[in-house]
């Protein structure tokens, strides 16, 4: 049991987990911010044409009232969370594409052989195939 409780902590105490669990918490509290923004200016906005607030829209059907309204609200709710973080995670990339080296080129893998072309490993002073001897420095 003490290795499980020493395992848990090294996990939740790593920057990952702490740098998650501080996102989550904005991500709802932006969240409240963009329900607010589709409740209160784009349902209504979109209300003007049916002369009502788009949340409210509903559909009887027998003793069954299908709020469609609320699910399109929930929908615009989620294409604009969606929007807005992947407007943030473009945004991030780029920054961090700012700071980042670039990258050295490597060196091939293989080479060809001056004789019988064949490829064979860049590392090697001697061809496998036609055993002859590769002069140094030879690409």
């Amino acid at each position: 049991m003490r290795k499980f409780v020493d395992e848990f902590k090294a996990f939740a105490l790593r920057g990952n987990v702490l740098d998650m669990a501080v996102g989550i918490i904005i991500g709802g509290a932006f969240s409240n911010i963009v329900s607010s923004l589709t409740d209160n200016l784009i349902n209504p906005l979109l209300g003007l044409a049916g002369s009502a607030d788009l949340s409210q829209l509903a559909l009887q059907l027998g003793g069954c009232e299908l709020k469609f309204g609320a699910f399109l609200s929930s929908v615009i709710n989620f294409f604009i969370m969606a929007l807005v973080l992947f407007s943030l995670l473009k945004f991030s990339n780029k920054l961090k594409g700012l700071w980042k080296k670039p990258e050295a080129p490597k060196a091939p893998a293989t080479k060809k052989c001056p004789y019988c072309c064949s490829e064979i490993p860049a590392a090697a002073v001697k061809c496998a195939h036609c055993a002859s001897d590769l002069p140094h420095g030879e690409d």
